[in-house]
């Protein structure tokens, strides 16, 4: 059955979606305009420009994008890179290229949005008198606290967000609430600063100002949140997003002026090395409001570490990620927990602030990975748009160029950046290879599999099942099959079967998973193929269904058997009827490279990289809930080529009986 997800637009709607999409985007005050003033001297075309800047950045790229465009590339509620392949994966065989990147640079995301925003906000304890000079960006003992925030965080995930979730929308209310305030008191004292919003300004600041263009690096950071935005429609539907950002932005852009409007009424020498953002609080209210400020920034946190559990999950069932252990902590559906993942980013987290050691060091990292993750979305609303929503090609284009002009911009401003600290690349290098290998050795092993009817060996099977000398193996006998056609199976299934020991069972069960393009989706057909002897079932999973197939599977003979649909009987008289759990065998077969192998050398790379990540991967068994002690596992080995004739030649005399 599907999963309805219908997020009506309401009060207490509008609360969670403050406290679950916009911590990301939402604590880019704390750090935009210091990223963008640094040493340089202040003027008006500077500070006018930067505000200009970045209110058209929120316009065009969070504004038109993604709250109005993007947000309406759902599939059944659900929002994502991934959700977005899966609507248009069959319009291309490329897709899943953007699909690997841009999910590999959205990880990233994950793994620098915790240190830079939590450090930024802790930052802010040096304007407070008692910790003058204790508390520096950069020092050993902000470092500490930082990774004190972040390691309680992440050792906080295996208990699930249940309790602390239900504070996060007020909290986050609370969070813009101040930032208007905050902004609005210096904007109402310096009203001119409102002229900012001339797109002109902008302009000049980018070709008139020296080195202007290359401070949209900076600028991008204001809208490095949009892409977790659209990964969390999910959980608060398309109208509550959308209304809600009316409020958030305008928190923001005034926040924003009122920063610019402090700017302009300091001098020079009083602003080095000095937080704008901070210094917009009275000094009476400056420890309350990194009270707030770090609060929401664990809020953003937090976002982002569940959004990367989403996506490993997601990435999983549709084969783009080794099957990892995932353990669901509360009983909120949806709510999820990866416990590699979580020791990942956490290893990530600490490492950047390790290395970075402040919030100014790591902005080029941030804001190239996320502009990359933008661009590939870009791509792929282009499928989108033209082939789901039939969208007449020349407006696409028009749409693609401004979105793609834009990008590419921020792109070549930050790709400045970020080659002075490339180490960083790797770890997201590393994320793209392991999903590219995954999915295209996935696609090298499917693409020789042998499947045959199985009309053809159904005497055969009903012989088997009918013949009293051979020992039962068991009542039902269960194979995961991965046979499109129900009418087809795997060579080596039947081979199981007939040709190695062979197996003995009154029943022949053939399981098929198919994921579905939606995501919530749980449905099963059954179709009886040799009657009374062979049956399969084909269970319909969306990508973010767990396959449970122990526990479904026994709820499926459940149901024929209260149907009266299949008299089963167990081959034990002394269990009760319809106990099917101890007369159940599953079987399992899993492939490995064998020596007669030969492939070309990217596909031999590939497999055996496949194989080596397979090792640390959870098992076939594992992944799908098999109950250990009815699942049987024959390997198989992995035979590319037919068997050549060898040369083999026998000498001597023939032995003499």
């Amino acid at each position: 059955m599907n999963r309805s997800h219908s997020h009506p637009l309401s009060w207490a709607g509008l609360l969670v979606t403050l406290g679950i999409i916009y911590g990301d985007i939402g604590t880019s005050p704390l750090y935009v305009f210091k990223a963008i003033i640094g040493e340089r001297e202040i003027t008006e075309q500077l500070v006018f420009g930067a505000i200009s800047c970045v209110f058209w950045t929120l316009t065009i790229q969070t504004t038109f994008k993604y709250i109005l465009l993007t947000l309406r590339a759902d599939n059944r509620g659900e929002g994502g890179i991934f959700s977005l392949y899966a609507l248009v994966r069959r319009y291309g065989k490329w897709v899943y290229l953007p699909t690997i990147l841009g999910a590999a640079t959205l990880l990233a995301d994950g793994v620098i949005t915790p240190p830079i925003s939590v450090s930024a906000a802790v930052e802010g304890l040096g304007g407070v008198r008692a910790f003058e000079g204790i508390i520096e960006p950069g020092n050993a003992l902000t470092v500490g606290i930082v990774i004190a925030i972040l390691s309680l965080l992440f050792f906080f995930q295996r208990f699930g967000t249940k309790v602390v979730g239900s504070t996060f929308g007020p909290m986050m209310l609370l969070w813009f609430t101040m930032l208007l305030v905050l902004g609005a008191v210096h904007v109402v004292h310096y009203p001119d600063v409102v002229r900012c919003l001339n797109p002109y300004y902008a302009y000049d600041l980018l070709v008139h100002y020296p080195n202007g263009f290359w401070l949209l690096g900076a600028v991008f950071l204001c809208t490095t949140g949009a892409e977790a935005l659209y990964s969390d429609l999910g959980h608060c539907g398309r109208q509550n997003i959308q209304v809600s950002w009316i409020y958030v932005k305008t928190a923001l852009i005034v926040n924003y002026m009122g920063q610019g409007a402090w700017l302009m009424h300091q001098g020079d020498a009083q602003l080095l090395g000095r937080n704008p953002f901070y210094e917009l609080m009275p000094h009476w209210f400056l420890l309350i409001g990194v009270v707030i400020a770090t609060l929401a920034a664990i809020i953003a946190s937090q976002a982002l570490i569940s959004g990367s559990f989403t996506l490993i999950n997601e990435a999983i069932t549709l084969n783009f990620w080794p099957r990892v252990r995932v353990k669901f902590p509360t009983v909120i559906r949806g709510q999820i927990y990866i416990p590699s993942v979580n020791w990942m980013l956490w290893i990530g987290c600490v490492g950047v602030m390790l290395y970075f050691r402040e919030s100014g060091l790591m902005e080029a990292a941030y804001g190239f990975f996320i502009c990359v993750t933008m661009l590939m979305t870009t791509t792929l609303m282009f499928g989108y748009l033209r082939y789901v929503r039939k969208w007449a090609l020349p407006v696409v284009l028009l749409m693609m160029a401004l979105f793609f002009s834009v990008e590419c911009a921020y792109f070549v401003a930050n790709m400045v950046k970020i080659t002075q600290r490339p180490w960083f690349l790797f770890f997201v290098l590393g994320l793209v290879g392991v999903m590219y290998i995954w999915f295209r050795a996935r696609k090298i092993t499917n693409r020789y599999l042998d499947f045959v009817p199985l009309t053809s060996y159904a005497q055969a099977l009903r012989d088997l099942s009918d013949d009293r000398e051979v020992p039962k193996f068991a009542t039902h006998l269960v194979y995961l099959t991965k046979a499109d056609r129900p009418t087809n199976i795997e060579q080596q299934v039947v081979d199981s079967i007939l040709a190695k020991k062979v197996k003995r069972a009154d029943i022949y069960w053939f399981v098929h998973v198919n994921y579905t393009d939606e995501p919530y989706t749980m449905e099963y057909r059954v179709k009886e193929l040799i009657d009374d002897k062979v049956i399969r079932v084909d269970f319909d999973l969306g990508f973010r269904v767990q396959p449970r197939i122990n526990m479904l599977f026994t709820r499926v003979l459940e149901e024929l058997e209260a149907d009266h649909e299949l008299e089963f009987r167990s081959k034990y008289e002394s269990i009760k009827r319809g106990d099917f759990h101890t007369d159940i065998c599953y079987v399992l077969t899993e492939r490995f490279l064998s020596v007669e192998n030969e492939f070309t050398l990217r596909d031999d790379l590939i497999l055996d990289a496949y194989f080596a990540l397979k090792r640390h991967a959870l098992s076939d068994r594992e992944a799908l809930g098999l109950d250990p002690n009815v699942t049987v596992v024959e390997q198989v080995p992995l035979v590319i080529q037919c068997r050549r004739d060898i040369p083999l030649k026998r000498t001597g005399k023939h032995v003499q009986g």
